[in-house]
């Protein structure tokens, strides 16, 4: 979502701003699919699971190509197409890459990621390459070392002409990385600075100066500092495990970017009220300094700095729905536009060219599955060029608005409530969609496939954001911890009680839905609470919170280990069996689905294997599906389609056909 650009000096003035409002909104309505007033009817599945082939363009810095991720058939490709013509070439990598990302460097190369699996000492292990690609002479190059370790795409910083690059690489799965210079035409490597003890993580700034280094160590991290190319790296901050936890976050979190030429930056904190803020930060002292920005109930999530990596850009936070603020005012003005010219959705600036004449925005609302533009400001000109879904019709489509509710215990949960079109909002079934996580995570208001395919079916939707939701401040986070399975799952009943004493929902009619900790949190809902929940469908929930537990240790430090467990368990005498559903599958009177992917490495099959033996022990029958070769999300779209339909099918089945709009 980070971009800015240069744009005329004559974007100013009442009048100009009018006109070029009026040039946006005529090319917006030219370009998008026509808007029906007829009254909504039901939505075919096949129409919620289509999906664009173009997805994710990122324009050339001479403003006359896009690239994009391309998805034709079964594989995924990187593709690149004029920006005024649709005559697409596609760049095809080896059977067994998966894409990771992609970035212009200079105007004829492409920068592209993708990892494969591969053995080492009988682990299977994830690979990363890098290739540079000419769309000129169509050539792939694979840049890397001829040995080398896991990690091949840690790029530092590219050439604006594209000539070369900044990498850190291993010359083996047991060494730390040197930085190198890479000409890209060629690979040829040239290291620039050398491996260091520990130093896993470099750091580069915008004029391509290798700045900062990370170093994890078995007592301590240790930050790494430099002015310039000249300078060795000095030791600036140490921070020991286990008593300068609370420290960390300033010391750490300022690594990503660092200001070109300055030894000031900028951090988030959350020092001051719990709720992260940007503050200036000194990278030698380690002192935070003026604050530039925050909000009074959410947490500043992100900064940029502008290309040039001198000074800052924008930063980014989520209330009610995502936001960007501008430190630029031409930016800023131009932000102002665009918003007004998309009245309801979220307008980002994704990419543009370097001389500002040209760039790609997106847009997204919840009832806009996403809309790719190309602006040209000093042209007057916003042009559709694609969209995420073009099937549905948005005018069709429920809205969702945020709203608060009071739990049992006084607090004050935000969450986003979707109502049927063309149904009297009065004792609706009601839908209950707990999102993932549970902690560092939020719903927002985004498009959602199932909420939209709920709502079109005659149901309300509520997606509470639970204690322990993202964005909401340190408090908001830690009245989380330790409640999983409790006060996190009353904040769910609570929302139900809510919504019933509104009159919007009956009571008597209310399923709950959810995938990964959603999933869990649908399945312990109807054996906890089944006079609340009528049935429960479940997507790669967790089952046994003992067993998960153990299986996310693997590759953390005990460390960290233990103090995760400890936020999940909360007192170090409760017992998690007590809140997992396998353990408790002899209570079950609800029917349920249960769904997962056979490849999932978050939440792994096992838990999904563990559920359907306790209740086949116990007696209890159930729908249970596993989606072969997909992980924790379905990315397949018959897969997609199989899930909603199940869903409409369980939910149906349970409510009756009164649920549903026919």
């Amino acid at each position: 979502m980070r971009s800015t650009f240069a744009v005329a000096n004559d974007i100013g003035g009442k009048f100009v701003k009018f006109i070029l409002r009026a040039f946006l909104l005529i090319s917006i309505l030219a370009s998008r699919p026509v808007l029906s007033a007829e009254a909504p009817a039901e939505i075919p599945i096949d129409a919620f699971v289509e999906s664009g082939s173009l997805v994710q363009p990122i324009i050339s810095p001479n403003g006359e190509k896009i690239a994009f991720r391309e998805r034709v058939g079964e594989r995924t490709y990187v593709s690149f197409r004029p920006v005024d013509t649709e005559e697409i070439a596609r760049v095809a990598f080896p059977e067994g890459y998966d894409l990771n990302w992609y970035r212009w460097a200079g105007d004829t190369k492409l920068l592209i990621s993708a990892t494969r699996k591969s053995i080492f000492y009988g682990i299977d292990l994830p690979v990363s390459s890098l290739i540079a690609y000419d769309v000129t002479t169509r050539k792939a190059t694979q840049l890397g070392l001829k040995s080398q370790g896991l990690v091949g795409d840690d790029v530092l910083y590219v050439d604006p002409a594209g000539n070369f690059l900044l990498m850190a690489v291993s010359k083996s799965i047991f060494s730390t990385p040197g930085v190198y210079r890479v000409e890209i035409g060629s690979n040829t490597f040239t290291e620039i600075v050398r491996p260091q003890d520990n130093v896993w993580s470099w750091i580069a700034d915008g004029s391509g100066v290798v700045r900062m280094g990370v170093a994890y160590g078995e007592q301590a991290t240790r930050i790494y500092y430099r002015r310039s190319n000249e300078e060795k790296f000095a030791l600036v901050d140490k921070i020991r495990k286990g008593k300068d936890e609370e420290n960390a976050p300033e010391s750490l979190i300022d690594v990503s970017q660092i200001v070109a030429g300055k030894d000031e930056g900028y951090v988030l904190s959350n020092k001051e009220n719990g709720r992260f803020a940007l503050y200036r930060f000194s990278y030698t002292s380690r002192e935070i300094g003026e604050k530039l920005l925050d909000h009074p109930e959410n947490d500043i999530t992100g900064f940029t700095l502008n290309d040039a990596g001198t000074d800052i850009e924008s930063a980014t936070l989520t209330d009610d729905r995502d936001r960007i603020v501008w430190f630029d005012p031409t930016y800023k003005s131009l932000q102002r536009l665009l918003d007004k010219a998309l009245p309801g959705q979220e307008a980002w600036i994704q990419s543009r060219s370097a001389d500002g004449k040209r760039m790609t925005v997106f847009s997204t609302s919840p009832t806009d599955p996403g809309s790719y533009y190309i602006f040209e400001p000093s042209a007057k000109r916003l042009h559709r060029f694609a969209g995420l879904n073009d099937h549905i019709n948005p005018a069709v489509l429920a809205i969702t608005k945020y709203i608060r509710y009071t739990a049992r215990d006084g607090l004050s949960v935000p969450a986003y409530l979707t109502l049927p079109v063309g149904r009297q909002p009065g004792k609706l079934p009601l839908i209950v969609m707990p999102h993932g996580g549970p902690y560092g995570v939020r719903d927002t208001l985004d498009y959602n496939r199932e909420v939209q395919f709920l709502a079109n079916r005659g149901y309300a939707v509520i997606q509470p954001n639970f204690r322990g939701s993202d964005s909401y401040g340190e408090d908001y986070y830690k009245k989380g911890e330790g409640q999983i399975g409790r006060a996190m799952q009353d904040d769910l009943d609570d929302a139900v009680d809510w919504l019933a004493k509104e009159g919007l929902a009956d009571a008597t009619r209310v399923c709950i839905i959810g995938s990964s900790y959603g999933g869990y949190a649908a399945l312990w809902g109807v054996i906890r609470n089944p006079e609340r929940y009528r049935c429960a469908a479940s997507f790669a929930g967790v089952t046994d919170f003992a067993t998960q537990l153990k299986y996310s240790k693997k590759g953390m430090e005990s460390r960290h280990a233990r103090k995760w467990q400890d936020i999940v368990r909360g007192d170090e005498d409760f017992k998690l069996d007590t809140v997992s559903p396998a353990k408790n599958a002899g209570k079950l009177t609800r029917p349920i689905l249960l769904t997962h992917g056979d490849d999932d490495n978050v939440v792994p099959i096992s838990q999904f294997n563990m559920m359907v033996a306790a209740l086949k022990k116990a007696g209890k029958a159930s729908e249970s599906h596993v989606y072969e070769n997909e992980g924790h999300g379905l990315d397949e779209p018959a897969n997609q389609k199989d899930w909603l339909e199940r869903l409409e099918v369980s939910v149906v089945r349970t409510f009756g056909t009164d649920g549903c709009v026919n």
